[in-house]
Formats: structure tokens, C-alpha cells, sequence
């Protein structure tokens, strides 16, 4: 029996449109050395582990009439170079240029009518390096079914694993009348089926009623000259179109401050993260009163009964956190944010990072994009972005022979909000991906350099204080904290 889309993933494809395309993305550079790590090299490479994903030679098969949610069915013309693309900068290319490429790349919607994903090779980067950026629906990588391509990709060593023969064929596609007695069928075998169906169909009609007014509403404010007053910059009517910044630090730097105030790698990272808002909002001259504050989504890797479980052995729920752009003081900011996670800590539902981090094949791939779903699942809740933080492994992973220099998740932007944030920890380094609406925030690269100077501000209030120990009691090492996802 073929699988149905669930009702949530409905969802996504019904709350897409072109200023809000509902996928994640990664880019991830590349030292080729000797390895010969080409896009030949990269074809071949994903044709040997796409079995380990099959969905992502599957495609979206809608139900004539709509009697029942849509299945996955195999493509049956799957072509794995229209897939697996070919990119390049004019040489030398640096960073910048990168970042302009990514963020139209990521601006553009997927193409319904084949699977849900693609991935570009990008040549012509200064110091023969050279970039991967892959995308995939947020549909595709469920974490059920389905996990990322990229978790799939990368080796601990340069030798590339062994893998099995793929002798794969898809199966034939049904037709529009076998598609519509399917449907009647399963609908009388399973009435529940029919039941759900019928709910999808309607939350979807207005789901789209609601897009349709909105955007009704919207036209008209612009023809009167009148903008909805947003509660801060980072909530706006979004445009098609992107900007990508990536900063990479140091992680001893949030260990070293861990070390010094308590907490853990996450507080201190959403510390720096509160710090870098509230610098950057400065610079736009925005009033912050003391009491001033944005509400971030931070997904959480939680264990939990009564939570879906995905493959990975974890569960995925949202955590509210309010950020305090209005406290002067980089220290008190680092201490309230990590009594917001105090609570969750106490649980005992927290997921240690070295657990997460341990997790086969390159996993923050994957919880990016499990924790991009949880946040546009929460939209209503009410905040102003959404912050995922992952632990990667601290040691040097490799694709065909070459080496993974650097890692940058790419969030999508939910509607309304012209922000997003995601942390990557590998290999010493703590990369941060920032997706912004080009629009709307056109001095998004202030806030990156913002992001490097609260994390400084945070190292040397670390070095210029100590931590007291009571007279008579060792100093206890510090015991593994919860990392984000």
C-alpha cells in the first residue's frame, strides 16, 4: 500500500507561496585537496546513497477530485543530475558572492511536479575551495520516514564507506481511475481514513480562504499609502527575495564563558544571540527600554511519551523564550536566559548535546530541519524568529575525500517574520546561518558583525571574573548540558 501525506504535511504545501517557500537548506564548504572532489565526484556520491533516503525519488501524486490526501509515488522519469547541479563564481570568488548565490537560490520554490529537493555544486571559490548547498521541502524530512540526504553524505574518514548495490525501478505511476478506486476503497475499509480526509480537505480550503484575505488586505493598505505597524523590525510583509549572512566562532569561547557564569553552550549562545539583537537594533537607533524584549521559538530535542518519536531516537518540541534586548549588562542577559531553560533542564526530558552530537552520520542536517517544522507548526503561538541551535560532531567529516571545512543551515522565513536563525557546532567551530527577507532587512550583515562583538563582550566579562568555590568543596566537573536540538 502506497503512503498518503500526513495532514500536517498538507499543511506546508497549502501555507507555501512564493515569499514564503516552506524548505531548508544547508551550505557546507568543501576542501577538495587531492581527493579530485568534483561535481562528477558529488553525482556519483549521492547516487550511491539515495537509497538510504527513498523518498527522495519519490513525488506528490494528487487524488483526482480530492477523495483522498495525496500519495508518494516513485517518478518515474527521476533523472539524478537534473537533481544534482552545476554552479559557479567568477574566480576568485569570496564569501560575499556566496552568500548573494545562496540567497537566490534559496528564494526560489521547488518544483512540485518532481521531488522535493535539490543540491548545487559551486566551483570557482578563492583557495580552490568549493561549496554544497542542498535543499530539501520540509515535507521530505519528516525524521520519521525520512531523514536529510546530507546526514547520508559525509564519512568520519576519507575513505568513503562501503555501500550496497542500488538496482533501483520505479514503480509504475497509477492512473487517474486506479488513483480514484484506491481512495473509495481504502475509504470503506478504513472509515477513519475518509474521516481525516475530509478534515485535511477543509482545514486546507481555509487555510487558503485565510492566505487569500490576507493578501486581499494587504494590496488594499498598499494602495491607500497605509503599512500594518509591525511590533518590531523583524516583523514585515516579506518579498520574494532573500539575503544569507554566515558568521563562524570559536566554541571554546561559549565554554569559556559556560565555565565562568554556569549554564550551558546553548545559554550562552542565545546570550550572544540577544546581545547581537540588541547591538544591531541600536544601530537602527530603535528605542530598547530595560523591559524591552523579543520572543524567539527555540526548538528543543526533548524525550517524551507523548511525542512522535522520530528515527533518531528523540523528540522535537518548541520551547518560548523571551530575549532581553533591553538588559545593558551581557552577563545578567547570559544569567535570564538561562533561567528560561532552567525549567526545561529540571524536566529531566532535556536530551544531553554529547548524546545528539553522537547521533550516526552528520544529524543537525536533519534536526534543522525538524526544528524548522516544529516552528511553522507553532506559528500562532506569537513570537518574533526562530532560533535553532544543533550540536554536530567535533571532528573533521569528509565527502568523497574532501574535507568539511565549515557547515551553514539555511532556515526558511514563516510568514510575517523576516528573520531566522540557525547554530551548527562542528569541529571546533560554532557557524551560525542567518536567512533575512532582502526587503525588509537590508543591514542584516551589520547584525552578523554584531553577533562577534556580544560574544566578545561575553569572553571578557569571562576573563575579568572567577568563579568562587567554598572554602572545603572541589570544583566538580562540569556535567553534560543540553545544547539546543
Amino acid at each position: 500500500m502506497q503512503e498518503r501525506l500526513r495532514t500536517r504535511d498538507l499543511a506546508f504545501l497549502a501555507t507555501e507561496s512564493a515569499s514564503t517557500p516552506m524548505h531548508n537548506a544547508t551550505l557546507e564548504i568543501f576542501e577538495p585537496g587531492d581527493s579530485g572532489f568534483d561535481y562528477d565526484a558529488l553525482v556519483t556520491l549521492i547516487g550511491d546513497r539515495i537509497a538510504f533516503v527513498p523518498r527522495y525519488r519519490q513525488l506528490v501524486q494528487q487524488v483526482p477530485g480530492r477523495l483522498a490526501n495525496p500519495l508518494w509515488i516513485d517518478d518515474p522519469s527521476f533523472e539524478l543530475e537534473f537533481h544534482v547541479r552545476r554552479s559557479a563564481l567568477p574566480q576568485p570568488g569570496d564569501d560575499s558572492e556566496l552568500r548573494d548565490l545562496v540567497a537566490r537560490i534559496v528564494a526560489r520554490p521547488l518544483d512540485r511536479h518532481r521531488p522535493l529537493w535539490e543540491v548545487y555544486f559551486i566551483e570557482g571559490l578563492a583557495d580552490g575551495r568549493v561549496a554544497v548547498l542542498s535543499k530539501s521541502h520540509q515535507i521530505l524530512v519528516d525524521g520519521v520516514e525520512t531523514v536529510d540526504l546530507g546526514q547520508v553524505l559525509l564519512d568520519i574518514s576519507p575513505e568513503p564507506k562501503l555501500t550496497f548495490c542500488d538496482d533501483w525501478k520505479p514503480t509504475a505511476r497509477p492512473t487517474g481511475p486506479g488513483l480514484v478506486a484506491g481512495a473509495l476503497a481504502e475509504s470503506v475499509l478504513h472509515p477513519g481514513v475518509a474521516l481525516a480526509t475530509a478534515r485535511s480537505t477543509t482545514a486546507t480550503a481555509r487555510r487558503a480562504a485565510r492566505t487569500y484575505r490576507t493578501a486581499v488586505l494587504e494590496m488594499a493598505g498598499a494602495v491607500a499609502g497605509r503599512r500594518p505597524t509591525p511590533d518590531s523590525p523583524l516583523n514585515a510583509c516579506l518579498s520574494e527575495q532573500r539575503r544569507f549572512v554566515t558568521v563562524r566562532t570559536c566554541l571554546d569561547d561559549y565554554r569559556k564563558v559556560r565555565r565562568s557564569h554556569g549554564g550551558s553552550v546553548n545559554d550562552v549562545i542565545l546570550a550572544t544571540v540577544t546581545g547581537g539583537l540588541r547591538d544591531w537594533l541600536m544601530t537602527r537607533s530603535e528605542g530598547l527600554g530595560v523591559r524591552r524584549s523579543l520572543r524567539a521559538m527555540v526548538p528543543m530535542s526533548v524525550i517524551d511519551d507523548e511525542l512522535e518519536a522520530t528515527s533518531l531516537g528523540t523528540q522535537i518540541a518548541g520551547h518560548l523564550v523571551d530575549l532581553p534586548i533591553g538588559e545593558q549588562s551581557p552577563v545578567i542577559r547570559l544569567h535570564q536566559v538561562s533561567y528560561a531553560f532552567k525549567a526545561h533542564r529540571e524536566t529531566g526530558r532535556a536530551v544531553a548535546a554529547n548524546r545528539l552530537a553522537g547521533i550516526a552520520g552528520f544529524a543537525p542536517t536533519t534536526f534543522h530541519a525538524l526544528g524548522s517544522r516544529v516552528s511553522a507548526e507553532q506559528a500562532r503561538k506569537g513570537f518574533h524568529l526562530s532560533v535553532t541551535n544543533v550540536p554536530g560532531p567535533q571532528f573533521p567529516l569528509y565527502a568523497a575525500g574532501a574535507i568539511m571545512k565549515a557547515t551553514y543551515p539555511v532556515h526558511p522565513l514563516l510568514p510575517g517574520q523576516a528573520l531566522a536563525i540557525g547554530v551548527t557546532s562542528y569541529n571546533g567551530g560554532v557557524h551560525y546561518g542567518i536567512t533575512a527577507d532582502r526587503d525588509a532587512l537590508p543591514d542584516i550583515e551589520v547584525f552578523g558583525q554584531c553577533l562577534v562583538q556580544a560574544l566578545d563582550e561575553l569572553v571578557e566579562h569571562s576573563s575579568n571574573s572567577r568563579q568562587r568555590v567554598p572554602r572545603g568543596r572541589k570544583k566538580s566537573a562540569p556535567s553534560p548540558r543540553n545544547l539546543g536540538l
